[in-house]
């Protein structure tokens, strides 16, 4: 591979690598060697460096056409029936305006998380309407901006009663009537950290006293079966006793039953996929969790907030940002780092697009083609198990219930056998006539034209909810809920909230750590196709056979890549990845009798989720110093292992560094902890720097994660969502996770994975895996190759051109960078005064996304340029960056003030610019645009610099009032 190499004109690969051959001849001459191959070999270093590329599993690259073809092909073996099986996954009718608008809008997926909320305002604003919808709905009083799924969000949940309850029992309490995936997640994560799970078939009459002390129990509500019943007494009989109430909570059925909080909840969970998401057989969709009041600091992942900005104004940002968890590490009570940001968007868009009363029909409607049902069938002689339910039915046949499901499926419908001789219907928004029609038919009942007449009026018939359990209060009662319910308002607002917001379609994010490359058009296409999107995730796998089939394919790659022998798809994060991985490092433990081992070696620099994930797997974390070139400090390491003599249970790395440089002696290290008896995580989250030049796996790798949301082009979709595939050797293969309604359970190597579940779904977020697929796809080996040497090659040039301006903080040999840059601000702070945020802020004026802040380093700027931008991209980039060194020299000569100059006062609205007398010490033009032809298309922050503190002072979590932002 040379700087001359190149594809073939119709090859996908030249378009998705920004810089060209000529590119990168130039580049090359500014970095000190003469081709790709001599900079990767200088690079990398030589013990764990492949020979040449290795290309048994994965094919020649595809044409964007030929790519599309085969997904096609894999999509017509999917069969797509109508799904009446429920338990947390329903039908969903995703209004067109948001399909078009949201989902398949750059605007929205290719934005990332907002950390520099000046630039984030659209985002944010959606994300505190998904908070209200979410707050509203279960009467609680703050909620959280998305968790993972429902599942997760329960475990979550669960973690919280702990730490949050006086109780010093160590026993939760789980109604037996959980949705079953729900239920062995929580058997999963308990067992890691020592919770004891006391399973109850939960009612009104239950005895709490005789349950003993317990810090908490949980209640689904509706029941996995259908049943809805009032747990406001056992609720209060268990916060007695010092418990808290976890509700697990159908958001669409508290549209009419009374809220979890007036029930007494402490902490409300679940999920909104079927706010306008869909299935996309298991996600990815938002999860949700609502607090009372008091426990708004304990909630996991994120939360958005109100402050104000440096002129008063009211502004959204992240509130409480000391409570994530990669900045408490070992301290961490949680693992979320993130959220499924773009599908938050998405359900608080369909609760805003449908308002209140029209959430309130599709309820209504829903729970009374239930009812209907459920009176075809005892009409026709059948039981119900319960007679009180929202939308899911169980039926009691005298003959065989599988029987029941396969006449189901012959007539297009999948119904769920419950047990031998019951059968689970659920029904949803998208149920029609027709189809309740043929349910009845699959019990070998012909439906009487007045059975289903209530749903054939314009007023549906009423429902079985009990009359004490029917809600009366009210909820968003927001007027952007009661506004925008034509579709030209409905756009018209997308449009505004998009038009606020910085994204990759404005121009380069320059992400340490973050790798926001180029989704590309192709890679998305088929994530909408109903073979894909419309499957409910436990359908029987002869209807699923494309998608498992394309997962195959999937596992079978990144294993290839990686020099692993298998791996699973189902972490829907990299946190969950890195959770996943150490769990199955613990189960191989513990299966060779080891159970003693439980340190957790973790260098000072590793990304701070590393250190949660291990104490959620029950590990001991005990840090690793770095040396000044920001390697693992070997002999730090060695007197770690010789105090923890016997108890090593794993060391987490990351590779290339998270200081950005290819450590030499990284085989030392693994081999270090291999005799010492411990197992090698490395954490894979720079993998977009080694594809085909080096393997986790040939250089003392024993389990890594992965993010397809970086380096295998999945969108960050504003923070989510991602996807954490999580990679293994043969010996702790058996323990990677697996699920108890997986339709398979041998994965990619022929390997079973019997771990526990570590998400919802058996395959996690699979309905945006054809976005990775597509992408290794139409790359090949070759183009996997070439763009991470193009990557490495972006990092380098931008550091030897920022050099003399910003010390590049670390470097490898022959003073080389991986794929991403450490920029020290800390000389230019003591001479000037002007900080690492002046700098991001200013750069919003100069129109680009900050790089990534003090991370690992405070002070410090950590660029990653990715190899999918262009040369003058990263032209415009360094230019800025130039422009901004000089006037923050201008600042220490004394020529602006400390407190009143261009960096200081940035960014700068368009507003600030016209309202009012300007008395600052340099022009309008000088604040808006410093270097004219830098500012290409210019993009106006909404909002000025924002006031963290005085929002986590006056903590505001739902929507405001209208005027404040009048």
């Amino acid at each position: 591979m040379t700087s001359s190499s190149t594809f073939d004109l119709d090859a996908f690969g030249r378009r998705h690598i920004g810089t060209t051959p000529d590119d990168h001849a130039l580049m090359l001459t500014q970095v000190g060697h003469e081709s790709l191959d001599d900079l990767m070999a200088a690079a990398v270093p030589t013990a764990i460096r492949m020979e040449e590329v290795i290309d048994s599993v994965i094919p020649p690259a595809a044409t964007e056409r030929q790519a599309i073809a085969e997904l096609a092909g894999l999509a017509q073996q999917n069969s797509v029936r109508t799904s009446l099986i429920g338990l947390g996954y329903s039908g969903t009718i995703t209004p067109a305006v948001i399909q078009r608008n949201v989902l398949e809008n750059p605007s929205w997926y290719t934005a990332y998380t907002p950390y520099q909320p000046e630039i984030s305002q659209g985002r944010l604003e959606a994300l505190i309407n998904f908070q209200t919808v979410v707050a509203d709905l279960t009467g609680l009083d703050v909620a959280n901006s998305s968790m993972l799924d429902e599942g997760t969000a329960v475990v979550e949940g669960m973690l919280l009663a702990r730490r949050a309850s006086k109780a010093s029992s160590n026993r939760f309490v789980v109604d037996a009537d959980v949705l079953p995936q729900t239920l062995a997640l929580l058997r999963s994560r308990a067992a890691a950290v020592g919770i004891e799970l006391v399973v109850v078939d939960l009612e009104e009459g239950t005895d709490v006293a005789a349950l003993g002390e317990h810090f908490g129990i949980l209640v689904q509500y509706p029941g996995a079966s259908g049943r809805v019943w009032n747990a406001a007494s056992v609720i209060a009989a268990s916060k007695e006793q010092g418990a808290l109430a976890v509700v697990a909570a159908d958001l669409l059925a508290t549209a009419v039953l009374t809220s979890p909080g007036e029930l007494g909840a402490d902490v409300a969970v679940g999920t909104t996929q079927r706010f306008g998401v869909p299935m996309g057989f298991g996600g990815p969709h938002a999860g949700f969790m609502a607090v009372r009041a008091g426990l708004e600091r304990q909630l996991p992942g994120r939360l958005v907030g109100v402050s104000q900005d440096a002129a008063g104004h009211p502004a959204y940002r992240l509130s409480l940002q000391a409570r994530e968890q990669h900045i408490r590490r070992e301290r961490a009570t949680s693992n979320i780092c993130t959220a499924q940001v773009l599908l938050a968007v998405m359900a608080s868009m369909y609760a805003v697009y449908h308002g209140p009363r029209g959430i309130r029909h599709i309820a209504v409607s829903t729970a009374a083609k239930a009812k209907v049902l459920g009176d075809a069938l005892t009409r026709s002689g059948l039981s119900l198990v319960h007679d009180a339910y929202f939308d899911t039915i169980r039926v009691r046949v005298p003959g065989s219930a599988r029987e029941v499901v396969a006449r189901a499926r012959e007539l297009g419908l999948y119904l769920w056998e419950a047990d031998e001789r019951t059968v689970h219907i659920a029904v949803d928004e998208t149920t029609t006539v027709d189809e309740l029609s043929r349910v009845v038919e699959s019990f070998g009942f012909e439906a009487l034209a007045e059975d289903l007449a209530p749903l054939r009026q314009l007023v549906p018939p009423s429902t079985t909810l009990p009359a004490g359990l029917r809600r009366t209060s009210s909820y968003l009662e927001h007027p952007v809920f009661n506004t925008h319910q034509s579709e030209t308002q409905m756009m018209r607002y997308l449009k505004l909230l998009a038009d606020r917001d910085y994204a990759l379609d404005r121009g380069m994010i320059p992400l340490g750590s973050c790798t926001m490359k180029l989704n590309a058009a192709t890679e998305m296409q088929s994530i909408t196709w109903p073979e894909f999107a419309n499957l409910h995730p436990f359908a029987p796998e002869a209807d699923v056979v494309g998608t498992l089939g394309l997962i195959e394919q999937l596992e079978n790659w990144l294993a290839e890549v990686t020099g692993y022998d298998t791996v699973s798809l189902q972490p829907n994060a990299g946190s969950q990845g890195e959770l996943a991985g150490l769990l199955a490092i613990r189960g191989y433990h513990r299966a060779n009798g080891d159970d003693e081992r439980d340190v957790c070696l973790i260098p000072s620099s590793a990304h701070g989720t590393n250190a949660a994930s291990a104490v959620l797997a029950g590990l001991r974390v005990v840090v690793v110093a770095t040396d000044d070139l920001g390697n693992v400090d070997l002999d730090d390491l060695r007197a770690k292992i010789a105090a923890h003599a016997g108890r090593i249970a794993a060391l987490m790395i990351t590779y290339p560094s998270t200081h950005g440089v290819y450590e030499h002696e990284v085989k030392q290290v693994t081999q270090a902890v291999h005799d010492a008896g411990g197992q090698v995580y490395i954490d894979g989250a720079n993998l977009n720097a080694l594809l085909g030049h080096a393997r986790f796996g040939d250089f003392g790798g024993d389990v890594s994660h992965l993010n397809l949301h970086k380096t295998f082009c999945i969108p960050h979709g504003g923070g989510g969502p991602g996807i954490g595939p999580v990679a293994a050797k043969a010996h702790p293969a058996p323990f990677l996770p697996g699920h108890p309604m997986a339709q398979r359970t041998e994965h990619a190597g022929g390997v079973t994975h019997d771990g526990g579940p570590v998400s919802a779904a058996p395959y996690g977020s699979a309905s945006i895996l054809p976005i990775s697929w597509a992408y290794v796809r139409m790359m090949g080996s070759e183009g996997l190759k070439q763009s991470a040497a193009a990557a490495v090659l972006a990092a380098n040039y931008v550091a030897a051109r920022l050099g003399d301006h910003f010390p590049v903080l670390y470097t490898g040999k022959d003073g080389l960078v991986a794929h991403e840059c450490i920029l020290d601000l800390r000389p230019l702070t003591a001479a000037t005064g002007v900080t690492v945020d002046d700098v991001a802020k200013r750069l919003i004026d100069y129109g680009f996304h900050a790089p990534t802040m003090s991370f690992p380093v405070a002070g410090t700027l950590m660029v990653e340029p990715t190899e999918s931008e262009d040369l003058a991209e990263l032209e415009r980039f360094i230019e800025a960056m130039i422009a901004i060194k000089s006037e923050a020299d201008a600042v220490g000569r004394g020529e602006w003030p400390a407190d009143d100059n261009p960096l200081r006062n940035a960014p700068h609205t368009a507003e600030s610019l016209i309202a009012g007398e300007w008395t600052h010490p340099y022009s309008r033009e000088q604040a808006a645009y410093p270097v004219r032809s830098l500012v290409r298309n210019k993009y106006w922050a909404p909002v000025r610099r924002i006031d963290q503190a005085y929002g986590d002072r006056n903590l505001v979590c739902a929507c405001p009032p209208v005027e404040a932002f009048a």
